[in-house]
């Protein structure tokens, strides 16, 4: 074969692209466990830290495990425990079912103190892309203990604050019900409105699209537990 010709060039190109993307292949199968263990870890962080327990990535799993360990599962819209693994469900196709149909994972946390906590976790979107998080409950079911939030994209110095002790520290203290125990949620305001109203917390400077979001998927996620919360 004449290895100056267009035939040989395009055969020679065909078969490094093929080699080249079976060796990319075999190292993304290879690398995948490692990844979805990092993945794995890096959510115990979250869920740790929504009940302000810090951990690292070498400490996350046992930390879990110590202070939830299997105390987490899984309800309906109407508040009963289903079958499932609330670790396991994907929120990002869960939110996009009928109330009805949707998995709702919670996770109770023991502290030292002796004290319950409630974790919700909540996913929606932002300006540029899926926004999550989780919140944490007292006893009560009501007040809120603490809460995070992460994103995929958004604007930094802008919506990225959400991941900020700035935006989550005011959530701390507020409440999902009213005083006649309807669900209110935790709207998201314009900076310096929120005060101090229960069911309000200042948005971010500039940030204004990734705030709204921040509330809609408060009401959105949190509102499916109402049942459980109030019994």
């Amino acid at each position: 074969m004449d290895r100056q010709g267009n035939t040989y060039t395009f055969l020679y190109a065909s078969i490094m692209v093929i080699v080249v993307a079976a060796i990319l292949a075999f190292l993304a199968q290879s690398l995948k466990p490692m990844q979805d263990k990092n993945a794995a870890v890096a959510k115990k962080m979250d869920i740790l830290k929504s009940v302000q327990i810090e951990s690292t990535a070498a400490n996350a799993e046992a930390k879990f495990e110590k202070y939830i360990g299997k105390n987490a599962y899984v309800l309906n819209v109407k508040g009963e425990k289903i079958d499932g693994v609330a670790f396991t469900v994907d929120l990002a196709k869960e939110v996009k079912k009928d109330d009805a149909e949707r998995a709702y994972p919670i996770y109770e946390c023991q502290l030292d103190n002796g004290s319950t906590k409630y974790i919700i976790p909540v996913r929606g979107k932002g300006l540029w892309g899926p926004i999550w998080g989780y919140v944490s409950l007292n006893e009560d079911k009501n007040t809120v203990f603490g809460a995070i939030f992460g994103h995929k994209g958004e604007t930094p110095g802008l919506g990225a604050e959400i991941t900020t002790p700035i935006f989550q520290d005011p959530f701390k203290g507020k409440q999902l019900f009213d005083q006649s125990g309807a669900f209110a949620s935790i709207e998201i305001v314009k900076k310096g409105q929120a005060g101090s109203d229960l069911h309000k917390v200042d948005g971010i400077s500039g940030g204004t699209i990734t705030s709204v979001g921040v509330g809609t998927m408060l009401k959105d996620c949190l509102e499916g537990y109402e049942k459980f919360l109030k019994n």
